[in-house]
């Protein structure tokens, strides 16, 4: 965190400075798990479902920690020198102070200009959508590393609390900060675009994925609308113009929209997809200008078009890749140059599409087990389909899809049914939840024991062991909650 007082903390987060010097410095990590507290840190007590984070207080005072945010005095040693500052809500401070942090560097960088003279002020980007928001962050937080500092989320800190945790890492020298913003239910994104005050917002997709908490697609399509709805004239809505219900967002904001996709319309435009077992190519066209970049009788209004090589499995990260390369094309990054770091990626993140051929003699597993949907399940299932060779055998081990809520039996039986015309050669469900997949792959009529049923990982990993023979590509996919990411590593062989 950047440098504050004990006295400016407290009054942006509308708390009491109970224990402490209104004039002590702090600049330390801020967290809210105790056991990531070191010398300096400033400590969030929430209250969680599971724990009560007021518990932790003395553990992360003896860890050093320089500040405790906390919705009640706790008491510490005498001789402790840690400070205190209660407020009314630890979720509504931690926000109020992730807000000032992000502000103060936005306005501390606001007239700082690159080596060349160009604006060079933090830019904020804020990503939502059902699917692909970690795998495009990564992508984006690839591209900018090379042209000044970046900020951006480890894992899936998309959250009330891991985005604000994420802003609050951002320092006075940093260029870029990325924000991952998801949600489960209506007002999250609308409260996390409020604290970081997005640039630019991009909505990817809109889909099923937890559309049991949202209560269906046409709230999901609200939920992520909340993207760019407040953002000013000033910032850019980016926008998925392939998704009808993400194109339909352009009338609700006053943000200039910037499409992309494959369609004719879109201004970012991709050709000629394809995937095989090497990775994912496809054409790239951006509109003329980079826009911080060009200055009055500055660059030449022309076309840009670059050819794209991921080593990452799925023309479903073509979209995801293209939305990143449009970010920073925006911010002034030619798109060679976002090209060529997008090639250095081996993988959008652990257990997504991830490429694993340390198992069996001949067997290729793709671990894509950390998140599941009805879209992300069926790209990845194409995806199997087209890089398998001649002679090889494909294998689909699939569990469950989790927070489909009333749509959970018909999303699992659509996938079952896809299992059996993508052409797929054998399928092997894993865990109840996940059960009408195997039901509607065997009532699909052109199988005949093709699918098999199996409760338990465990289970699951002895007879995929015994199964698998030189030659096989094997896809593992479920949320995580099934726990299939394990097995995935096991089956791959990567060490426990």
């Amino acid at each position: 965190m950047i440098a504050m007082s004990l006295a400016e903390i407290a009054a942006a987060v509308d708390g009491e400075l109970v224990r402490g010097a209104a004039d002590t410095i702090v600049d330390g990590s801020v967290e809210t798990d105790s056991r990531l507290v070191g010398p300096g840190s400033v400590f969030f007590a929430l209250l969680g479902e599971e724990t009560d984070g007021h518990r932790f207080v003395p553990s992360a005072a003896d860890a050093g920690a320089a500040l405790v945010v906390t919705e009640r005095a706790t008491d510490l040693p005498d001789d402790s020198a840690t400070a205190q500052v209660v407020v009314a809500d630890g979720y509504a401070a931690l926000a109020a102070l992730a807000h000032e942090v992000v502000a103060r560097v936005r306005a501390s960088s606001a007239d700082r200009t690159d080596e060349q003279g160009r604006p060079a002020a933090l830019r904020v980007v804020g990503i939502t959508g059902s699917n692909g928001k970690t795998s495009t962050k990564n992508m984006l937080r690839t591209i900018l590393a090379g042209h000044g500092e970046t900020v951006a989320p480890e894992g899936s800190f998309n959250n009330h609390v891991g985005a604000p945790i994420s802003m609050l890492r951002v320092t006075h020298d940093t260029r870029f900060l990325v924000v991952e913003m998801g949600a489960s239910g209506i007002g999250h994104i609308a409260k996390l675009v409020a604290i970081a005050e997005p640039d630019t917002g991009v909505v990817l997709k809109v889909g099923l994925a937890h559309a049991g908490e949202f209560g269906g697609i046409e709230a999901t399509q609200r939920a992520k609308s909340e993207m760019v709805t407040d953002l000013p004239a000033s910032a850019t809505a980016l926008l998925n113009v392939d998704d009808d219900r993400v194109a339909a967002m352009r009338g609700l904001t006053a943000a200039q929209v910037v499409g992309f996709g494959t369609s004719d319309d879109a201004d970012y435009r991709l050709t000629g997809v394809s995937t095989d077992r090497d990775g994912t190519r496809f054409t790239l066209t951006a509109p003329p200008g980079r826009p911080e970049q060009d200055q009055p009788g500055g660059s030449e209004q022309v076309s840009e078009t670059v050819d794209v090589r991921l080593a990452i499995l799925g023309e479903h990260h073509a979209m995801n890749a293209t939305a990143a390369l449009a970010v920073a094309h925006r911010w002034g990054v030619p798109l060679a140059d976002g090209a060529a770091a997008l090639a250095s990626m081996t993988r959008a993140e652990r257990w997504r599409m991830e490429l694993l051929q340390g198992g069996p003699e001949g067997v290729t597993v793709i671990n894509d087990a950390y998140n599941a949907s009805p879209d992300s399940t069926a790209a990845a299932l194409r995806t199997l389909a087209q890089v398998v060779r001649p002679g090889e055998r494909t294998i689909a081990v699939l569990g469950e899809m989790a927070e489909l809520g009333e749509f959970s039996v018909e999303e699992h039986d659509t996938i079952g049914r896809l299992v059996v015309r993508l052409g797929i050669g054998q399928l092997v469900v894993v865990g109840r939840g996940a059960m009408a997949i195997h039901q509607a792959a065997t009532l699909e009529g052109s199988w005949d024991g093709e699918s098999v049923f199996i409760e338990d990982v465990d289970d699951a990993v002895q007879t995929l062991q015994e199964m698998v023979r030189p030659g096989d590509v094997v896809l593992v996919k479920s949320s995580k909650s099934a726990g299939l990411r394990f097995l995935g590593d096991r089956l791959g062989g990567v060490p426990a």
